[in-house]
């Protein structure tokens, strides 16, 4: 039979070893007795003979021979290690109460940030979206506006394959003032799309191919004879440059030096200098072309000149079949009467009829002229979309590979295009995809409107695992170095308070910006106003898994950030921080610290480690 037995040794006769053992029984007997009526629950979970834990006592198990000798407890002894299980079995009844208690504040923060969670969508976070004015519309005589612009893009692509972009860029430089460059091999529709803006405006037109040895009176007109005869230096500039509202200008980079002096001050002053006076020149809109880039640095300025640049290639083996359909119907009965060359587009009569030439006229020069002075005065260019240009502009002189010149000038022209886009579109203010319209004035090479375009989609999702999450975990650790003792703890709770619910409000405001965002990727599905149907298909499925995961990835920055919010206001009401509890309702957050953490902030954590 095993006993109970401590590091004694005992000698006597017989009867004086069984009253002992008798002793030392009853004894046992009576310390159960005591245990297990201070802790009933204990006697349940640890039915020993000591009522103990195990682990908890400090009892070593012997033997007794057949003859009564070997080691004995003394009866002291025993009281003394029943008396020591009893006080370590109390703590373990506090560790549950408190575990308890533990599980009762856990659900509570948990309950709290899901109902805060359930009560902001769409609630605040639509109040937060109404208030950054994305998606206010303007009202207004300029209601049907947009509508206007879709009949115009509509009678423009009539005929033509695979100009989308082309004609949506004509209508916007027109529409801003500016010109329009196309670069690509002969025969591609380059001109077909200026002869058209003239017939949709019915400005005078002025077409020009240059070669070489082209000189000044093929653009500006033949001097004046009775102006030599009285000593004056005039040129008759009626049918010409000068005169004309809308122009083309084939292989513009053939332009040499006696010619480019008069041509810049035309295209950015609206100004030619005609012998001793200064004419205002009608220009609305200018579309150069060129199979190749400008190689000389005389020809900088020209080039920078032109807002917009496109790339223009022939048309696809998918839609070759279809202009070869259209150049078949040419002459039939119910194809329309020739007006142009043969080229991509030719056979294409604008008008139905000849009665129907008013509504020909879809937009007056006077017309656009107006629509961009409203719209200079009226639509507001937000700070994102200005930290964008800053960013893309030392992006392509700084960081590419050859770098991309920039001007200042440039850049100002793109804020007045980016209102008048976003105006057209029936907004009030310039959205961030707005300046996808980027790639066409950026890029001084075709191929590198690609880049361009890249590095917008990345830039246009916001960043919601950043500099939120970096200052987040920057406030978890100063709440886990609080000192428990510390009697001011109420003050310094409620300052990290303020710094925490500061952070959640930007938080919220990142995700309307981010769901307002995904708004607008689906309406650009729906058709931009200068973006075409193709482009804004390949748009939206480039943006819409980046723009998935941003916003699950906030939503759980954002529900973390509540997290700490209520578990640090139920330290503030306790009066004391418990950083344990943080340890369970934000684990990742806790492993980062410990693994991360320097060792001052290990040394200062130490006086609450006890109660994990």
């Amino acid at each position: 039979m095993e006993r109970l037995a401590m590091p004694c040794t005992y000698s006597g006769s017989l009867a004086a070893t069984s009253r002992n053992n008798t002793r030392t029984e009853s004894t046992l007997r009576r310390g159960r007795a005591t245990v297990n009526n201070a802790n009933p629950q204990a006697a349940k979970l640890y039915p020993s003979k000591t009522g103990c834990p195990p682990g908890l006592t400090m009892f070593q198990s012997g033997s007794l021979s057949q003859g009564f000798t070997g080691q004995f407890t003394r009866s002291c002894r025993v009281r003394q290690g029943c008396g020591q299980s009893s006080r370590k079995l109390h703590l373990v009844t506090r560790a549950r109460e408190r575990e308890e208690k533990l599980e009762v504040e856990c659900e509570k923060i948990e309950n709290d940030v899901q109902d805060w969670f359930d009560s902001i969508f769409p609630g605040e976070l639509e109040i937060m979206k109404r208030k950054m004015g994305d998606t206010s519309f303007i009202q207004g005589e300029d209601l049907d506006l947009s509508k206007r612009i879709q009949k115009l893009v509509s009678t423009l692509e009539k005929g033509l394959v695979e100009r989308e972009t082309e004609v949506r860029l004509l209508i916007l430089a027109a529409f801003c003032g500016e010109h329009l460059l196309l670069l690509g091999p002969p025969g591609t529709a380059k001109s077909e799309l200026g002869r058209r803006l003239a017939s949709i405006t019915q400005g005078a037109f002025f077409e020009r191919l240059l070669t070489r040895f082209s000189v000044p009176e093929e653009l500006f007109g033949p001097l004046s004879m009775k102006g030599l005869e009285a000593d004056e230096y005039v040129r008759q500039t009626k049918g010409y440059l000068p005169d004309a509202s809308v122009a083309f200008i084939d292989e513009i980079f053939k332009a040499n030096s006696a010619i480019l002096n008069s041509l810049l001050t035309i295209l950015n002053e609206r100004l030619f200098d005609n012998g001793n006076e200064r004419l205002e020149v009608p220009l609305l809109c200018l579309v150069g072309a060129s199979n190749e880039l400008p190689e000389s640095e005389e020809l900088d300025a020209l080039y920078d000149r032109f807002l917009f640049r496109k790339g223009v290639t022939q048309v696809s083996q998918n839609n070759l079949t279809g202009l070869l359909k259209m150049a078949a119907s040419q002459g039939l009965p119910s194809a329309s009467k020739q007006t142009s060359d043969g080229t991509n587009g030719a056979g294409i009569q604008l008008c139905d009829d000849e009665d129907d030439e008013e509504e020909c006229i879809l937009a007056s020069i006077e017309e656009m002229q107006r629509i961009r002075s409203v719209a200079l005065a009226t639509v507001e260019v937000p700070d994102d979309v200005l930290e964008v240009l800053s960013d893309i502009r030392d992006y392509l002189q700084n960081k590419c590979e050859p770098p991309v010149y920039v001007s200042d000038r440039r850049l100002f022209k793109i804020v007045s295009m980016l209102r008048v886009a976003a105006y057209t579109c029936g907004r009030q203010s310039v959205s961030l995809y707005d300046t996808l319209l980027l790639q066409y004035t950026l890029c001084s090479k075709p191929d590198e409107a690609d880049v361009i375009k890249d590095w917008l989609l990345t830039r246009i999702v916001p960043d919601s695992d950043g500099q939120a999450k970096y200052l987040l975990k920057g406030l978890f650790r100063r709440c886990c170095n609080v000192n428990t003792e510390n009697a001011d703890w109420t003050t310094t709770g409620k300052a990290i308070s303020n710094e925490i619910k500061a952070l959640k409000e930007v938080l919220l405001q990142q995700l309307a910006t981010l769901e307002t965002s995904s708004v607008a990727a689906t309406s650009m599905n729906n058709g931009h106003m200068w973006i075409s149907n193709a482009d804004a298909t390949r748009v939206q499925q480039t943006m819409d898994p980046l723009l998935r995961k941003a916003r699950e990835d906030l939503r759980v920055l954002l529900k973390d950030t509540r997290t700490l919010e209520v578990t640090v206001d139920l330290g503030i009401e306790k009066g004391v921080m418990e950083p344990y509890l943080m340890a369970i309702t934000l684990p990742r957050y806790w492993k980062d610290y410990v693994r991360n953490g320097p060792i001052e902030d290990e040394k200062s954590s130490k006086t609450w480690r006890d109660y994990i």
